[in-house]
């Protein structure tokens, strides 16, 4: 049977169990009722023993302009469901926050994009006002390029898209970057979509690096590559462009996919190189200006947008095998000689040394054939000398025209490099660039003054001096002239033990007769045998034979007796 007048303790009990049943918890937003306004605080009855005060300005604009009134239902976050003062302790902005959790949440599974405000600087980005969570801006997710100043950016409502979200830690991460990318990429399709090849626009210079500018075409950016600005050669693209200037462009290529666009400027102006034939035929020669200079030539430009290359070969008949920055520098003003224009490959072949006389004409104009020059020993190879002479020239004298008599490999070790030497002409072969001298020739040939004195030949009676003793023979001088022989060993008596090239010295003198005597070869051979034999004959021919009862030996001593006397 139940009271009908249930005490003090019992309605105090029913309360409780009321409470007990209720949904209400700490940290969890539920609904209340204003039942008082308070100067700056709202009174809200949420259903607990007592109510709960929360300040005017958590609500927003609506505090702040007076919009509430006693009656309105609000949902406010429990802290506490009772507190020192016997008061629940509620709270706006906490349940705001609980609101925009569940939203985020949300957004953040589909992908949606927030809306937010940026308010405040933090260390490594910015805070983040998302309608009560509070998110963080890494600052490298703040635009596509740094942002030097946020100043514009803060405190304006603006979309961002959540990259992070972790509940348990109050952790929210997202980026501006990713929202200005994606309606970038929406508008860069757009705008390809609407731009053809061989389009005429306009642009603005956006960035210039080393290979060419880019050029932003209204949110979508063109490279325009420096050999496209000019017809002429540009070494840097900054020489023609600013950043910031606008200019005029033609559209070469688009691609759909990668949306990459080529620009180009030369394109909107007439080429150079139309009638280039006719304008720079082959053999007439022009002024131009060095542009560049590289190991295997230099660029010389004939006008703007025309450039011809003199190769290393062609730019000096004398220095051969020098870096063309040591014949011509950068900006100086050449002439040149066209040697081949190819119009399809948009090449022309410059000469410069062909612009000056041959340096072999002149040489050869000036010093015919037997004259005599004068020269420093340039170099000394296995094959002879090479002589500096006038005009910037080399000639080379052979071994073989060091010396008439002695090996040329022999004499050239008494030359050294920087001895001035005398020498004559020999040859000169313009086509091969080649002066043949010879220093022998200086003097003359002993061969042929022997031969003109008629005084060695060949059966004739010479008198030799030893100049040097050798296992085989004897290498000796013929007296009164330049010509050295040599006397082998079997010629140097009849007598076999006399044949000992030992028993001679250095200086020693002896006649004998000349064996052979070739111009051509330029050989002399003597024999003592050959001498022997010869007045042997001779002597049986004056005294007679053997028969008439003189000895051989009485014969020789005869004619030799008679021979001194003589």
């Amino acid at each position: 049977m139940t009271e009908l007048n249930p005490s003090t303790e019992d309605f105090a009990a029913l309360l409780n169990e009321s409470f007990e049943t209720s949904d209400l918890y700490e940290g969890a937003v539920v609904k209340g009722i204003i039942v008082a306004i308070e100067k700056d605080l709202a009174v809200i009855d949420v259903g607990l023993k007592v109510e709960g005060r929360v300040p005017l300005k958590e609500f927003g604009v609506k505090g702040r302009d007076g919009e509430l009134k006693v009656g309105d239902e609000v949902e406010v976050y429990l802290e506490r469901v009772e507190n020192a003062l016997g008061e629940a302790v509620l709270s706006r902005e906490k349940a705001r926050r609980e609101e925009s959790w569940v939203r985020l949440e949300v957004s953040f599974e589909k992908g949606d994009k927030v809306t937010g405000q940026i308010f405040n600087q933090v260390k490594g980005g910015f805070t983040v006002d998302l309608d009560g969570a509070v998110a963080f801006l890494p600052r490298s997710q703040v635009d596509i390029r740094p942002v030097r100043d946020v100043t514009p950016l803060m405190h304006t409502p603006q979309p961002f898209q959540i990259l992070k979200m972790d509940k348990r830690r109050g952790n929210i991460v997202v980026s501006r970057r990713v929202v200005l990318e994606e309606t970038r990429a929406e508008q860069r399709s757009e705008l390809v979509q609407s731009l053809e090849e061989g389009q005429t626009v306009e642009g603005v210079v956006k960035n210039i690096t080393d290979y060419g500018a880019f050029v932003d075409l209204g949110g979508i950016d063109g490279l325009l590559h420096v050999t496209d600005i000019a017809w002429r050669r540009i070494n840097h693209p900054s020489e023609v462009l600013s950043i910031g200037q606008t200019v005029r462009v033609q559209i070469i290529r688009v691609n759909q996919d990668t949306h990459r666009i080529s620009l180009g400027m030369k394109q909107l102006e007439t080429d150079p190189w139309d009638g280039i034939e006719a304008k720079y035929p082959i053999g007439a020669k022009f002024t131009g200006r060095v542009t560049n200079i590289t190991d295997y030539g230099a660029f010389v430009e004939l006008e703007p947008g025309i450039e011809g290359l003199i190769h290393v070969s062609e730019m000096s008949w004398t220095k051969k095998n020098v870096h063309p920055g040591k014949i011509v520098s950068t900006s100086q003003e050449v002439d040149v000689m066209v040697l081949e224009v190819d119009p399809v490959k948009r090449r022309i072949s410059l000469g410069l040394k062909q612009t000056l006389q041959n340096p072999w004409d002149a040489f050869a104009e000036r010093f015919p054939v037997g004259t005599e020059v004068e020269g420093e020993v340039k170099n000394k190879t296995e094959f002879g000398l090479f002589i500096g002479l006038e005009g910037d020239v080399d000639g080379m004298v052979h071994l073989s025209d060091l010396d008439w008599n002695r090996p040329g490999e022999q004499v050239i070790e008494e030359f050294k490099k920087g001895d001035v030497v005398k020498a004559v002409v020999l040859d000169v072969d313009v086509d091969k660039e080649r002066i043949s001298l010879g220093i022998k020739q200086l003097g003359g040939d002993p061969f042929e003054s022997a031969a003109a004195g008629g005084e060695i030949r060949k059966n004739a009676i010479v008198t030799c001096e030893v100049i040097e003793v050798k296992d085989g023979g004897l290498e000796v001088k013929i007296a009164d002239s330049d010509l050295t022989a040599f006397v082998r060993r079997a010629d140097l008596s009849r007598e076999r033990a006399e044949q000992r090239p030992e028993r001679f010295a250095i200086g020693d003198k002896f006649d004998a007769r000349v064996t052979q005597f070739d111009k051509k070869t330029r050989r002399v051979s003597v024999s003592i045998k050959a001498l022997e034999i010869a007045e042997e004959k001779e002597a049986v021919a004056q005294y007679g034979s053997s028969d008439s009862g003189a000895s051989l030996g009485d014969i020789l001593g005869a004619a030799l007796k008679a021979r001194d006397e003589d």
